[in-house]
């Protein structure tokens, strides 16, 4: 019969036919000492069902074997069974040594359909068994990170980092500082990330590291690291608005419209790197532009108001009333969530002499804006114009409280009571 190390050698020859050949054989006639280590070599390989067949033959004869459920249940989980893995898992004894491992599994599991309480009382259990355990102390650091229990995180992590700095190719220090950046502890963050970065020159830890910079206020480094990232992937689309932030920050306007420029090559339908930068081109001072940007922003997301809003308020400088109710007629908005819509409208069919269309929309605007200095300015003078004066008088009377210094007011509000 075939030895198990000649069909690692045939898989790894990518001769498979004979491979599987040789396994069935195994399966067949092999004893249980050859069963089990070709079920762990097979598992490595990622032959999933094979391993599967092999460790519920050996399960036929060691029933209460514990590593052997463990195993059967891992093979599961991999091959997306995994209510089938939890039965295995349930079958391990808690006298058994392979039952720390089958709760470790188990919270994961539960863990994964969102089930963290359960989760958390099987790692505890855990625990309590191997209360020296690293692994143990990992599992809740990042059971307690992804629910956004931070101090807790941090506290199983520094526990880990003690022993360990690397547990499953998980670097410590770079969790330890996701979290504590996570948390608000902006430079103790960058202490870990900096040891991590040490260790390991690893994309998403630079990008870390340059973002909590940023957090922290540290402009320059934040720029530092995340041109470095640039260099080393300018396909990582996250960085470019923020390096564009960062530029900003340092008032480096021209700067940071570049990067905005190159991440827009790297992400063409990137929204928020075009409105950023139409807000960026509108300080350098570049109407035209702004405008572009802006309405490509608008055109990826057709209900994107807060650009609509950055737009109009261009227009309306510009003079340009008819681009404005284009643009308002063609957004998906609902006026009670973006009342600033009304007050546009009624600026520009004020300008272009649509007078009925711009009283209707000042009254829908009034109910969001009758606190607000300017808006009833801006409707007061229009009252005025329209020969309403009765009402432009109540508005006048509204300002004059909120104003009681502003002669302008005073005086107008006095000749249309007559009161001059």
């Amino acid at each position: 019969m075939v030895a198990v190390n000649e069909i690692t050698s045939l898989i790894e020859n990518g001769q498979l036919d004979e491979a599987m050949s040789a396994y069935k054989e195994i399966l067949e006639q092999g004893n249980d000492e050859q069963k089990f280590l070709l079920s762990e070599e097979l598992f490595r390989f990622g032959f999933m069902e094979e391993t599967e067949a092999l460790i519920e033959s050996l399960l036929k004869n060691y029933p209460d074997e514990g590593e052997l459920h463990v195993l059967l249940a891992e093979t599961r989980i991999e091959l997306g069974k995994e209510e089938e893995a939890m039965l295995s898992l349930e079958k391990v004894d808690k006298d058994d040594p392979a039952f720390p491992q089958a709760l470790l599994l188990l919270a994961d599991l539960y863990q994964m359909e969102g089930l963290y309480e359960v989760s958390e009382n099987k790692l505890l259990e855990a625990k309590r068994i191997l209360p020296d355990e690293s692994v143990i102390d990992f599992a809740l650091g990042e059971l307690y990170a992804h629910q956004g229990k931070l101090a807790e995180a941090i506290q199983y992590y520094e526990t880990v980092l003690k022993v360990h700095e690397e547990i499953g190719g998980a670097n410590i220090n770079q969790r330890l500082a996701e979290t504590l950046s996570a948390g608000g502890s902006f430079e103790e963050a960058l202490h870990f990330y900096d040891i991590a970065l040490e260790q390991k020159l690893e994309i998403n830890t630079l990008f870390g590291y340059a973002f909590t910079a940023l957090q922290a206020g540290y402009n320059k480094t934040a720029i530092e690291k995340f041109e470095e990232l640039k260099t080393l992937d300018p396909e990582y689309h996250s960085l470019y608005l923020y390096l564009a932030k960062a530029y900003e920050r340092e008032e480096m306007a021209e700067e940071a419209f570049e990067a905005v420029k190159q991440g827009i090559e790297q992400d063409e339908y990137n929204k928020d790197l075009y409105f950023y930068g139409g807000k960026l081109a509108l300080k350098l001072p570049d109407e035209e532009s702004a405008e572009k940007m802006i309405r490509e922003a608008i055109a990826l997301d057709p209900g994107f108001m807060e650009g609509v809003l950055v737009l109009n308020k261009l227009l309306l400088k510009q003079e340009r009333y008819d681009d404005v109710l284009e643009l308002i007629g063609a957004a998906d908005y609902n006026e009670e969530e973006e009342p600033q819509i009304l007050w546009d409208a009624a600026i520009a069919y004020q300008h272009i002499e649509d007078y009925s269309q711009a009283l209707n929309k000042y009254q829908l605007a009034y109910t969001f804006f009758k606190d607000n200095k300017e808006f009833l300015s801006d409707y007061g003078y229009f009252l005025i114009e329209e020969g309403k004066m009765d009402d432009a008088a109540e508005i006048l009377s509204m300002l004059v409280e909120k104003e009681p210094g502003n002669e302008e007011f005073r005086e107008m509000l006095e000749r249309l009571t007559g009161n001059q």
